[in-house]
């Protein structure tokens, strides 16, 4: 929250509001959330016995057609949890984008932790990898010079694309293709629902062809904490031991499972809210000088805008401006910036904030901000 006074439309103003555009993650429980935390029913999660989480993973294995569920302190410890179950052999490889977050955002713990080898395939803009591609850059069997290829693992959305949402088609075919060498296949799911929503897909359908699926609770969802990763009865009870071994067996987890269930009964009705907004934010940003974004790429609640050199500006100046207004923003590089939506962000927030970027790029202020 910032409190400083700033001249906008010609007046003197104190600006009071926060815009926290740089994720989804950002969200701050809900009051309803803080109750259910409050008057959870709890046990020792370790030991099997939390009822409230035991409810939390019940009811994700049924909406997303798995046989099982487990409750993770993060995705980044549930996607590597999955690759170590499927590659249990040190040395396996795993064939990913070279452009996704495990690839990219996670440590590269599934090599330092895991032993397990990742073998890159180019991301398309729309999150996809070339199935003939993938098919390449499975190693022969046999061959004693590779690691041995166990796993392909894809992401739905694909958030470095720009929040791209993976068709069911698409899914299904490299599903095919991981049955046809006897591979797995894993879905990094964080924002899935968002695919769902988007696609106008149920999110059991979106994982049909997987093996394994990681879905974040805390980012559009907009729980305080967490992720499930889901699967079948075998993949899920090894995936229990490993996350104990990883540290992160918890015990009385239905405090946090509380406000995720409330997250997953509440908020997914809120995602096309965020991507509606997320396009408007588009279109704006798109009449404001010195900015290029593809509008028609923004399909959830992930956008991405260059600046133009004509700008004489860089996304670190940028953003560093539109902290006096209170506006929060992620530069990507020195000349793009990302945005995302999520349900704690108005219109009226989307506006100012349209209203905020012109002025800065353009010294022009319209009458949307104040």
């Amino acid at each position: 929250m910032v409190a400083e006074k700033q001249f906008f439309l010609g007046k003197m103003v104190t600006s009071r509001r926060t815009v926290d555009l740089r994720s989804d993650t950002v969200t701050k429980p809900t009051e309803t959330m803080r109750a259910a935390m409050a008057t959870a029913d709890v046990d020792d999660d370790v030991l099997g016995h939390d009822p409230t989480a035991l409810r939390l993973e019940t009811e994700m294995a049924r909406i997303t057609g798995k046989e099982a569920a487990l409750f993770v302190p993060s995705g980044t410890m549930g996607n590597l949890i999955s690759v170590l179950v499927h590659c249990d052999i040190r040395g396996s490889e795993v064939i990913l984008g070279d452009n996704s977050h495990i690839h990219i955002y996670e440590n590269g713990g599934i090599s330092t932790i895991g032993g397990v080898h990742p073998r890159t395939v180019k991301n398309n803009q729309d999150g996809t990898m070339d199935i003939d591609l993938i098919e390449a850059a499975i190693r022969a069997p046999g061959e004693i010079v590779y690691p041995t290829t166990r796993l392909i693992c894809l992401e739905n959305t694909h958030a470095n694309s720009g929040g791209k949402c993976l068709s069911v088609e698409y899914t299904d075919k490299v599903g095919e293709l991981a049955k046809k060498h006897g591979l797995k296949l894993h879905i990094d799911g964080a924002r899935i629902f968002n695919a769902s929503v988007a696609l106008g897909v149920p999110v059991h359908r979106l994982l049909q062809a997987a093996d394994s699926a990681s879905v974040c609770l805390s980012k559009g969802l907009g729980a305080p904490v967490g992720s499930v990763i889901v699967g079948s009865e075998s993949f899920i009870a090894k995936a229990k031991l490993l996350r104990k071994t990883l540290g992160g067996g918890m015990r009385q987890t239905g405090i946090i499972c509380a406000a995720a269930i409330v997250a997953v009964q509440e908020n997914v009705g809120k995602l096309e809210g965020d991507h509606k907004k997320a396009k408007i934010f588009a279109e704006g940003l798109n009449q404001i000088k010195g900015i290029r974004v593809d509008v028609a790429s923004v399909e959830t609640n992930i956008l991405y805008f260059d600046i133009e050199e004509s700008s004489k500006t860089t996304a670190g100046k940028l953003c560093k401006y539109m902290e006096k207004y209170g506006i929060l923003l992620m530069s990507e590089s020195s000349s793009r910036v990302r945005i995302v939506l999520h349900y704690q962000i108005s219109e009226s927030d989307v506006q100012y904030t349209l209203s905020c970027l012109q002025q800065a790029l353009t010294g022009v202020q319209d009458q949307n901000g104040i």
